[in-house]
């Protein structure tokens, strides 16, 4: 039997992360967008409520949160800024090559710490001329009698200015492609890291993006996740997990623009009404809360199959494309209903547009996950 309500657990979590989203991340917001300026006292307050690295097993000291559960943090934290939730998101992102590939060694090595102190973590697959072909990265790793030193160039990197391990994919041969990529863990402060300039952005613009430079840089055996060669898999496996949290990001940004549209429609008058009292508006707003819903439980969807281990590749895609193009949608008919007041800096939803745009971009393009869709149903 179907049952889409939330256990009381869940219900508490979700009014816990709404509640700081509200009163710690909202009202900063703007501020931090302006100021493109890296939120670390908020996150630190995220870390201490347990709102960061849903994805540690308990057994290594997380909350044990199940993918649902996560989804429902994430959404409530993109309500309060899609670009703080970037860089909370990216340490679930960064983790979960560990968490699905590590030994348990690893995990007790490289997870527990984050369930200690506060930490920032970030993944590194995306490179200067390789985004969306994932299979052709070319920063390359050497086999040496003691580890493996790795040398090569990535790009668009949540949290590098200031993360304190990296999970970083790279290639034994880029003539291999995806056979022969493999995943390590690079800790802050090894000799031969070169992390480059933070990078200005159209939104998201608090979440720290920087380039990266691995230069001879000395790994260890443990380093390595799984097997030489194992890293492709290891990163399609992440992304079945971490794609339902984008998807979630883009409705936690699509709900507060809905909500900000609704308020405002009721409070314009033009033509001496409420805008909200004509149609050419409500259709704008009816449509708002239609892919909202829809986008919502094709997102939960996806994230109760992986709790149930079931594959999940085809819904995840499907939800993250869904969930992304509609917040851009969503956000920019906001702005069409605040009209020249949307347009400014001084009202919400200019901010909400700019940011959703990146996330028809990161973690694969819409068009990417159309392809990945396509290729799960015609297989």
């Amino acid at each position: 039997m179907l049952n889409f309500e939330l256990t009381q657990e869940q219900k508490e979590i979700k009014e816990m992360a709404l509640k700081f989203a509200k009163q710690e991340m909202q009202p900063k917001a703007t501020e931090h967008d302006q100021s493109a300026k890296f939120p670390i006292d908020i996150f630190k307050k995220a870390w201490e409520l347990g709102l960061l690295n849903t994805c540690i097993p308990s057994e290594f000291g997380g909350n044990g949160f199940s993918v649902v559960d996560g989804t429902l943090i994430t959404e409530c934290l993109a309500y309060g800024c899609m670009g703080m939730n970037t860089s909370i998101m990216s340490n679930d992102l960064a983790l979960l090559p560990i968490v699905i590939g590590g030994s348990k060694e690893q995990k007790e090595k490289f997870l527990r710490p984050f369930t200690e102190s506060y930490k920032i973590a970030s993944f590194c697959l995306t490179e200067p001329s390789n985004g969306s072909d994932a299979a052709g990265i070319k920063t390359l790793i050497k086999e040496t009698p003691d580890g493996y030193i790795i040398n090569g160039e990535k790009m668009w990197i949540t949290n590098a200015g200031f993360a304190d391990l990296f999970v970083v994919y790279c290639t034994i041969d880029p003539k291999l492609k995806h056979k022969g990529i493999c995943a390590v863990v690079i800790e802050k402060g090894t000799p031969g890291i070169e992390i480059g300039k933070a990078e200005k952005k159209m939104g998201h613009r608090c979440s720290d993006t920087r380039g990266l430079r691995f230069n001879n840089v000395k790994i260890a055996k443990n380093h390595l996740l799984g097997n030489l060669g194992d890293g492709w898999k290891i990163a399609m496996k992440t992304l079945d997990h971490s794609r339902p949290l984008i998807a979630s990001s883009a409705i936690g940004g699509a709900q507060c623009a809905y909500e900000h549209s609704i308020k405002y429609a009721k409070e314009r008058i033009q033509f001496d009404v409420p805008i909200a009292r004509h149609q050419a508006i409500q259709f704008m707003i009816a449509n708002m809360a239609m892919k909202i819903e829809a986008a919502r439980l094709l997102t939960q969807r996806a994230a109760w199959m992986l709790d149930h281990g079931i594959k999940n590749t085809e819904f995840a895609s499907m939800a993250k494309a869904f969930a992304a193009d509609s917040c851009m949608e969503i956000t920019t008919d906001a702005v069409q209903i605040f009209g020249g007041y949307g347009y400014s800096v001084e009202y919400p939803v200019e901010k909400l547009m700019r940011d959703a745009k990146l996330i028809q971009i990161y973690e694969g393009t819409s068009q990417i996950q159309r392809m990945v869709v396509a290729r799960e149903v015609l297989s």
